[in-house]
């Protein structure tokens, strides 16, 4: 498979590098979809992983005879780290719960976010140093930026938390556009 190799062999510490960094970032995707209970995505994605993996380490233990390649399999390790992060980042995948504790009328921004589609819950509580209305709201991640956006514009002083939840079933979140969506014709 790598016989080429034998004739450039300046090539076995980019192409080590290169696919511990395909390799981790997989791995990273594949821990963040186990964690998140996906039984389809984490199995698929684990599969080429370690087939990534094993094309990697049997060139090393094959041909790796000096501390390049050494070096280019710890490098690819590190970078494939960082890359799986940006791509989890990028991706957004999940959903989280953001409660919001506010000085100002709760249901104020109950209704700014009802209004853009957002479920959200009120109850009144006590701080350390004033009484507080914490509203909570449950979204997609992707929909981050635009719901810190909205508490902002709300209260500038508001301090939110957000959590990650595992499973979601019935209440009000908007409506997502997916690729079916699209296609399928309206019921």
């Amino acid at each position: 498979m790598f016989d080429f190799l034998d004739v450039y062999p300046f090539l076995l510490p980019f192409i080590i590098f290169f696919g511990r960094i395909v390799d981790v970032t997989l791995g990273t995707l594949r821990i963040i979809f186990v964690s998140k209970g996906e039984k389809l995505k984490a199995p698929l994605i684990g599969f080429f992983e370690v087939f990534i993996w094993v094309v990697i380490i049997s060139q090393i233990l094959t041909r790796a005879d000096n501390m390049i390649t050494y070096l280019s399999y710890a490098g690819g390790y590190a970078a494939g780290n960082y890359v799986g992060i940006l791509i989890e980042k990028r991706i957004a995948f999940g959903i989280i719960l953001c409660r919001v504790y506010t000085n100002k009328s709760g249901i104020k921004l109950v209704n700014l976010l009802s209004l853009k589609g957002f479920g959200a819950t009120m109850t009144h509580g006590t701080g350390s140093v004033d009484e507080v209305d914490i509203v909570e709201t449950i979204f997609d991640r992707k929909q981050l930026k635009n719901v810190s956006s909205i508490i902002l514009s709300f209260d500038k002083e508001a301090f939110y938390v957000i959590e990650d939840v595992r499973t979601r079933s019935r209440g009000v979140f908007p409506k997502s556009s997916t690729l079916l969506r699209r296609w399928r014709p309206a019921k």
